[in-house]
């Protein structure tokens, strides 16, 4: 007789229909992760309204309260239930997924928040009467006459009072407080010409404001740079490079910062596709390769990144909180990041960042004075000025004790034309060379301050300019090994290495399939001298799964070009004369990158003379 098989139970599962309210709590489990996901959501809504003033007030971090409030055209009564309703949206037909115009299509926003929440809807559209809806934990009440002059305010209370076991996973008050004004201020770059003001509530009362930008006027350009000053700061602003390039089908624009204005972390990087903030690996990928040259690995570039392309080209359907894209051909978009964002940085020349002579006056300690007057004085003549240095001067003791100093100062040979009070060096950025101070920095006059440049760190980015630009014309020499080395892989592995081949013959490593999820590695770059080609392939695969690219051939051709130029440039200590200091300067000037030394520090700071006149009081 046979025995029945232990396995199989006779109380199999009953596959069920969920009912809506259980639908709806699972849903915003993906739409709302947090308080700020649902002010996301709330904002956005507003923005595809036509809303030119929105207003967000949140209570306790907005575990509590959520209202937002715009001038957008408002929601019909008769229309309030259909808009609670899943799948339900005004902003797409359904015939074509791809051709979306809009912040939200998917139709799931508004009945997920009122299943976890206590939603209320009140909105009037123009020449009707205002009307409410509220929806506490999925039940819908029914719409009701309100007061309301124009536009819409939905309130949400006790978000996840529904599903308490969400409430477990909050953060403190301050930490989702900071998520909600992150959010807000994302929106508020994708939209500079709409006003938004942020408000905490918390206690009740009209609270206080945290955040606000008014409408910005101008140009598209004039308008973001203005925002952009308001939300990353007025040292952004001054210190960011215009970025507007398009290429086939794609249209680059926005701001991003000099390399001397890194962060050390990537918080101040912001891209945007089609007006929507995203946080995609491969944009950030190409921010990073964008910046590779010119920033050691533990800093990070600032940006505001705008991509504006047709929708049919991009897919914005792929994640529920649709912080993610997909374009159809990624590698345009990551050439056109890549390719705009260094043009831009060679323009910049040798302009190094604001903030460092800001940090160099901070470093300054002036001796504290008393409350005595200081008395201003006229800027005397050339003339004047020399002959009262020669009346000066002291007939001995100074020439002796010279040479006990690590300084040197050179004579202006230059005269002055006309009565003119300064040369025609120091019109030039970098000025004209005046001194050498600790054989290491050369101190230059210009027409309004003063250049304090380090001659090693300068002239070991000239240097390496020189052989980055020797290698790009005649190519990387690869070194042919007499037996090729076999690098078992994985399938998957072995095809996304073989998809990056091309690119890594660029830099003199070629590989090959050499059957199964093997690959033979045949070259390797011949300035690395003998590599572990095992090794090198792995972290290469390393690179690709973390950062969607690999930069590592680049990166160790790069690092030995940039000793070689460290070894063959300016040593510290040596003495130059005037015409080498110039020539240096004058160099600096021409060379692109040249603001900062390879590691990405600033080679030169800049002092404006009514700076430094306030170090002494003379302001």
């Amino acid at each position: 007789m046979p025995m029945p098989d232990p396995k199989i139970s006779d109380n199999r599962p009953v596959i069920r229909q969920l009912d809506d309210a259980a639908i709806n709590r699972i849903a915003a489990g993906e739409v709302v992760e947090r308080p700020a996901s649902a002010v996301k959501e709330l904002v956005e809504n507003a923005l595809d309204a036509g809303a030119r003033r929105i207003e967000v007030a949140y209570a306790d971090g907005g575990k509590t309260l959520i209202r937002v409030t715009d001038d957008g055209c408002g929601i019909a009564g008769a229309d309030l239930p259909l808009a609670l309703s899943r799948h339900a949206t005004s902003k797409i037909d359904g015939s074509d997924l791809l051709d979306i115009h809009t912040f939200g299509f998917r139709g799931e926003a508004l009945p997920s928040l009122g299943a976890v929440g206590r939603l209320t809807i009140t909105s009037r559209v123009t020449g009707a009467d205002a009307a409410s809806i509220t929806v506490e934990g999925g039940t819908m009440g029914p719409v009701k006459p309100a007061a309301l002059s124009d536009g819409t305010i939905v309130e949400l209370r006790d978000l996840f009072y529904a599903t308490p076991a969400r409430l477990k996973f909050m953060r403190s008050d301050r930490a989702e407080a900071q998520a909600i004004t992150d959010v807000v201020k994302r929106l508020a770059m994708a939209e500079p010409f709409v006003r938004f003001v942020l408000r905490d509530v918390t206690g009740g009362g009209e609270g206080r404001v945290t955040f606000q930008a008014d409408a910005e006027s101008g140009d598209l350009f004039d308008a973001l740079h203005g925002r952009l000053a308001r939300i990353l700061g007025a040292e952004f602003a001054e210190n960011a490079l215009r970025i507007d390039a398009p290429r086939e089908g794609l249209h680059l624009t926005g701001y991003a910062a000099l390399p001397t204005y890194s962060r050390g972390s990537s918080t101040a990087q912001y891209l945007f596709v089609n007006g929507r903030p995203v946080k995609d690996k491969m944009l950030l990928g190409a921010l990073r390769a964008a910046y590779f040259d010119f920033l050691s690995r533990d800093r990070h570039p600032a940006a505001a990144l705008f991509i504006e392309c047709d929708p049919h080209l991009v897919d914005v359907n792929v994640h529920p909180a649709k912080s993610e894209v997909r374009f159809r051909d990624p590698g345009l978009a990551r050439g056109l990041i890549v390719s705009s964002l260094r043009h831009a940085l060679a323009e910049a020349g040798h302009r190094a960042s604001t903030t460092v002579a800001g940090a160099t006056l901070g470093a300054f300690r002036p001796e504290p004075t008393g409350p005595a007057r200081v008395y201003q004085m006229d800027r005397p003549s050339l003339g004047a000025r020399t002959a009262a240095y020669a009346a000066q001067a002291p007939e001995s003791g100074f020439a002796e004790l010279s040479g006990a100093f690590s300084a040197r100062v050179e004579p202006v040979v230059e005269e002055a034309p006309h009565g003119a009070e300064e040369t025609s060096a120091e019109r030039l950025p970098l000025g004209a060379a005046r001194a050498q101070v600790h054989e290491n920095y050369i101190v230059a006059q210009t027409r309004d301050g003063m250049v304090i440049v380090d001659q090693h760190a300068a002239h070991e980015r000239l240097v390496y300019e020189k052989l980055k630009h020797q290698m790009a014309e005649t190519g990387v020499a690869a070194q042919a090994l007499l037996i090729p080395e076999i690098v078992d892989l994985s399938d998957g592995d072995c095809a996304r290495l073989l998809a990056v081949a091309e690119d890594l013959s660029r830099f003199g490593l070629t590989i090959e399939p050499f059957g199964g999820g093997a690959v033979a590695v045949r070259e390797t770059p011949a300035i690395l001298g003998e590599v572990n080609a095992r090794t090198m392939i792995l972290d290469i695969l390393d690179e690709l799964d973390d950062q969607g690219e690999s930069n590592l051939v680049q990166a160790r051709i790069e690092a030995i070009l940039s000793r070689v130029a460290c070894h063959g440039s300016i040593r510290s200590g040596r003495r130059m004369r005037a015409d080498e200091m110039n020539a240096l300067l004058r160099e600096m000037e021409a060379t692109p990158h040249s603001g900062q030394c390879n590691h990405g520090r600033p080679t030169y700071v800049e002092l404006k003379l009514a700076d430094i006149e306030k170090l002494f009081g003379r302001s």
